[in-house]
């Protein structure tokens, strides 16, 4: 079986960032993937599932609800090593792009009061997991470290 895209990056030099994993063809549309990666791989403590779960919550949640990008998100979600996010967009989009919309996002993460939408049984599998004050953390120190003034090395992949 040959690799897939994401196994083929080298995770041994990535750093936190946004990086494009892949663009594909659907119909007459692009489809762009975004690696948002929030923490060195092999090299840093990934995140716990509850900020984890709590992030997904609220990035899923204020993505879907944006008055510009809003109809364009497809996905937003965790990967399994606990590193980072993806997100989906309809449309052919480089870091550059979308680095204002990720700036919103994380400081509305960062700033979050209340109730975590969705962190009911009702409306969620494992609601108890859910760890608001460190998902605003990871939010903070991602912002710091790879949104506000983002080095080119942190916006494409390491050979």
């Amino acid at each position: 079986m040959e690799k897939i895209t994401s196994f083929t990056v080298n995770h041994l030099n990535l750093e936190p960032g946004v990086y494009v994993s892949r663009k594909d063809a659907v119909g007459p549309e692009t489809v762009t993937t975004f690696d948002l990666r929030m923490t060195a791989p092999n090299k840093e403590p990934v995140m716990n599932t509850a900020e984890v779960h709590t992030l997904e919550h609220l990035g899923a949640t204020f993505l879907r609800n944006h008055a510009d990008f809003g109809a364009r998100v497809l996905y937003f979600g965790p990967m399994g090593c606990r590193t980072g996010f993806y997100l989906l967009l309809r449309g052919d989009y480089e870091p550059v792009d979308i680095l204002p919309l990720l700036r919103e996002l994380f400081r509305f993460v960062a700033d979050f009061t209340g109730e975590v939408p969705g962190a009911a049984a009702r409306d969620c599998g494992n609601y108890l997991d859910m760890n608001l004050p460190m998902a605003k953390w990871e939010a903070r120190r991602y912002l710091e470290r790879a949104l506000n003034a983002p080095r080119p090395s942190q916006l494409r992949y390491p050979d």
